[in-house]
């Protein structure tokens, strides 16, 4: 097999990386060539005291590591591929709470309780209040006589209210989540100088504010999926920490992750025209899978072995980091025909963009589809003739493919 053409150094975490570009190229060829290589790092430069990780970039192999849990464990050193290099150990060990970084057992069991707020009845009973608030903010956003910005105008809101309708957060609160999760995740980008600290500081006040929810409802429960979560007596129940964690994560990955979905899918449609015009005229409900196949906004999450073993004809050491580059499956020409392509009638679409499947498979998907379907519906009603007026801003991150703003015009 030949040796990738990568650039001596070249680190698929680089947070300056993704600031630009995803590189889909560099992923190509390593599928080509060594499709699970390793990538030294010095130790400490992403917060973990070893000398680099696996990169793991075909969708099989993808797949492979996400469904077996017993071998590549997300809560050895969490699924976070990339802290910054003035993490701390603890710091580290500590988000060990967070549903995302737990291995079964211990994941079962939170998962199994958590699921209840996610089953199909309970998105159903979201869809039509959902529906009036994604023509709502569409309507708001068309209200603008010259460009506006996208992301903070249409993409982060219905993710935004969605979450605060299925827990219950008040409306008013819903620019709080927004603040304390932006900030816990953009420790990367220097725009908007985020410290440790400031990131730990927003952690906490989003995990004390749910904890004081959780507290409320068991003392005076309501029908709404708190209550179900923390106050149920007959199948378990989430602790208040525990419920403030499982806020946490639904935070980030109920807001970050459908937010740029929304927007990557946007700049999609507005810089493929003809996939707008299809849209706009037949309204396929394949567009949501495809959008998050073509914006993949988690390019990848790592595991670390448990045990000496062999992927893609390399020997992994037990305690070695993988990263699975979820960015890289969803453009592998083995599984997707012409992957380069956007394109809304893709069918069938075995996308990693929600997770490889097994345990960690994104309980939220339900919900994200129809969130990207709804908003995505009223686009199209009421700003049809939406434009660019500018490229996008891309996040400085290591593992987020996020755009901060898109200016577009509704004509």
């Amino acid at each position: 097999m030949p040796c990738p053409a990568l650039p001596d150094g070249f680190d698929f975490t680089d947070p300056d990386l993704l600031h630009h570009r995803v590189p889909l190229p560099e992923f190509a060829e390593l599928r080509r060539a060594e499709p699970v290589r390793w990538i030294p790092q010095p130790a400490g430069l992403a917060g973990f005291q070893d000398e680099g990780y696996w990169a793991v970039t075909r969708h099989t192999d993808v797949k492979y590591v996400s469904t077996h849990p017993e071998i590549y464990s997300s809560y050895l050193n969490t699924a976070i591929i990339r802290f910054h290099e003035h993490m701390q150990r603890d710091a580290i060990d500590a988000q060990r709470l967070i549903l995302l970084n737990m291995d079964p057992p211990e994941h079962t069991r939170v998962r199994q309780i958590v699921q209840r707020g996610f089953t199909p009845r309970a998105i159903r009973a979201l869809e039509e209040r959902l529906r009036s608030r994604a023509l709502s903010i569409v309507e708001g956003a068309r209200a603008h006589s010259g460009p506006f910005d996208f992301v903070t105008e249409v993409a982060c809101e219905l993710p935004l209210q969605a979450i605060a309708e299925l827990i219950g957060v008040p409306q008013d609160d819903r620019i709080k989540i927004f603040e304390w999760s932006n900030k816990m995740i953009a420790y990367d980008d220097p725009e908007y100088a985020i410290t440790e600290e400031v990131g730990a500081e927003s952690a906490a006040e989003l995990i004390s504010y749910a904890m004081n929810m959780a507290a409320d409802r068991k003392q005076c429960p309501a029908k709404d999926i708190v209550s179900t979560l923390v106050a149920a007596e007959d199948e378990g129940n989430l602790g208040s920490d525990e419920f403030g964690f499982f806020v946490l994560m639904l935070s980030v990955a109920g807001n970050e992750t459908t937010r740029n979905a929304i927007t990557h899918g946007m700049h999609a449609f507005l810089t493929h025209p003809e996939q707008w015009e299809l849209y706009k005229s037949t309204r396929p409900a394949t567009t949501a899978e495809e959008i998050v196949r073509w914006a993949t906004p988690v390019v990848s999450f790592q595991r670390t072995a448990t045990q000496d073993t062999e992927l893609g004809g390399k020997q992994i050491k037990k305690g070695d980091r993988v990263g699975i580059f979820y960015a890289s499956a969803n453009h592998d020409p083995e599984v997707f025909e012409n992957p380069d392509s956007f394109d809304i009638t893709r069918d069938p679409n075995p996308h990693l963009g929600f997770g490889g499947g097994g345990p960690h498979y994104c309980l939220g998907k339900s919900l994200a589809v129809l969130e990207i379907d709804l908003i995505f519906n009223a686009i199209a009603d009421a700003m049809p003739n939406l434009t660019l007026a500018g490229d996008p801003r891309r996040l400085r991150s290591a593992w987020i493919n996020g755009v901060k703003e898109l200016q577009v015009d509704a004509g």
